[in-house]
């Protein structure tokens, strides 16, 4: 099993991810390491081969296996739809965490199941969405649309289906959906606003392995 070429010294942290969307994503959020509150990272990002789901779920530990001595800890993140399990968020993940556990990453790796998909993490209440979407000079609230829409009912913080909700914003704004959108969000959004629970894991599993004070 081929990981990310060129790694041959040891790295703080190897992150398996179900596709190039989710990979840029990830790469972006780790930049801004100072406001993810962690410090400065060696990280590799790679993701399965095919790109979809349910690789970085039934096939991790294949994947991550030459990186057992190159990285001090591993992630494995992906959408809980089209992972290929009934579980809940919290059942998969645990799963995962066993079975990497079981095959040499035991107290240094962990598994972010996005709960459905990577778009729910679009959909904090920072104005930087709305201008990211291109909402920002249109003279209507985004979330008041979603809701007169029926993608987001009253109460909710974000739409039950997050991805439907992004394309249809996208396409009332005359915006195309592409990797840079994603980009953007990870590099501008804060992330305080993001009460994602699959986020809150990555941010607090993170800052628990590299705390600010531990770089010197």
């Amino acid at each position: 099993m081929k990981g990310p070429a060129g790694w041959k010294a040891p790295g703080d942290l190897i992150v398996l991810v179900a596709d190039g969307t989710m990979r840029r994503a990830i790469e972006a959020l780790l930049s801004g390491y100072e406001r993810v509150g962690i410090r400065p990272l060696e990280v590799r990002v790679f993701t399965g081969n095919p790109p979809y789901d349910s690789e970085p779920f039934l096939r991790c530990q294949e994947y991550l296996r030459p990186f057992l001595n190159l990285a001090s800890y591993a992630l494995v993140i992906f959408d809980r739809e089209g992972c290929g399990s009934t579980g809940s968020r919290a059942e998969i993940e645990t799963e995962v965490e066993k079975r990497l556990a079981q095959n040499g990453w035991e107290k240094r790796s962990a598994a972010v199941v996005i709960d459905p998909e990577l778009e729910a993490w679009v959909w904090s209440d920072s104005p930087q969405v709305d201008a990211t979407l291109g909402w920002a000079q249109r003279g209507v609230q985004l979330r008041a649309w979603l809701g007169e829409q029926g993608f987001l009912e009253p109460g909710h913080t974000k739409p039950a289906r997050p991805k439907e909700a992004l394309d249809a914003a996208l396409r009332d704004s005359n915006k195309k959906r592409s990797s840079s959108l994603y980009l953007e969000l990870a590099t501008k959004m804060s992330f305080e606003r993001c009460t994602d629970r699959a986020f809150l894991k990555l941010k607090s599993t993170l800052q628990g392995w590299f705390p600010p004070e531990a770089h010197s």
